[in-house]
């Protein structure tokens, strides 16, 4: 029997009021091509948007030629054992921030920042300046097994940087990028992460509806 939730996070920014466009990314909109209102049936919306809007995960056929698309995962690697940690007070999370932590091999690591306790996650406009992960402290996560990296804005890598670092030595070695989560309700601690995206052929990444719980002792 599955034992019953203790406390639901809900992590992910709303799409059409949060969630602001990477530049060049397409942004998200919501056309209704039926409308109740306008007479008919029912309401049909039609949506168009960047496979990244809002919280979504990156696989590694993002950066990496032949690497894994969004459909050759197992649902199964889309829910695992997660560790929420604060940084606070970086332009970026390096090396030091990851020492000490316990961590097991494949669970996810995400990052609880300045970006989610100034609301960057949920303000619908692009700012250039936000917390993210240095190379080195990204050459760490994989040195420590992490399966999944998680932040609380649009990207892993700093704004600007086109040769995007982080990117490659994540999802390089196989560990997936969850990004556009907000943070600022969680308290830092052991949870369980379920990150679904939809099931997209041959796709790079997917918004997903991203949840941390507390199971209840058994």
């Amino acid at each position: 029997m599955t034992p019953p939730l203790q406390k639901v996070f809900d992590i992910s920014v709303v799409l059409g009021l949060h969630a602001a466009a990477y530049p060049g990314d397409t942004p998200y909109s919501r056309d209704l091509t039926s409308s109740m209102a306008a007479g008919s049936s029912c309401d049909v919306s039609t949506i168009t948007m960047c496979a990244h809007s809002g919280t979504h995960i990156d696989s590694p056929a993002h950066f990496i030629a032949g690497g894994k698309t969004i459909d050759e995962y197992p649902v199964t690697d889309f829910i695992r054992p997660a560790l929420v940690v604060s940084v606070e007070g970086r332009e970026s999370i390096l090396p030091q921030d990851l020492e000490g932590l316990s961590i097991d091999a494949g669970d996810a690591l995400l990052f609880r920042t300045d970006n989610s306790v100034l609301g960057l996650p949920r303000n619908p406009v692009f700012s250039e300046r936000y917390v993210s992960l240095s190379p080195a402290a990204a050459q760490r996560c994989v040195a420590m097994g992490v399966g999944l990296v998680g932040i609380d804005c649009v990207s892993v890598d700093g704004f600007g940087d086109e040769s995007y670092p982080v990117h490659h030595i994540l999802l390089g070695n196989g560990i997936l990028v969850l990004e556009g989560i907000d943070l600022n309700h969680v308290p830092p601690g052991r949870y369980t992460l379920c990150c679904l995206p939809l099931m997209l052929a041959q796709c790079e990444a997917s918004p997903v509806r991203a949840i941390l719980w507390h199971s209840a002792p058994r």
